[in-house]
């Protein structure tokens, strides 16, 4: 699944690594950015990190939780 944020200068892929799934850190989240250097927030233009189903889980609520109180506050994207 790719995610694209900062007018498409952000890119985030969030997929299963089945080749690592004898471990448990096995799902991977890619942050690419695309931009001129000055505009950088990253110091690389590619990272990788490695997250247990616990961990994407907390990041998935943590995302959809702030998503669900920026509705209800009247968020005006929403």
């Amino acid at each position: 699944m790719a995610i694209h944020l900062l007018d498409k200068t952000l890119q985030i892929d969030i997929f299963y690594e089945c080749e690592d799934q004898d471990l448990e850190d096995n799902i991977c989240l890619t942050v690419i950015e695309r931009c001129p250097p000055a505009e950088k927030i990253l110091r690389a233009g590619e990272t990788h990190l490695y997250l247990t189903p616990a961990e994407a889980r907390a990041l998935g609520e943590a995302l959809l939780a702030a998503a669900d109180r920026s509705a209800a506050a009247g968020d005006p994207e929403e």
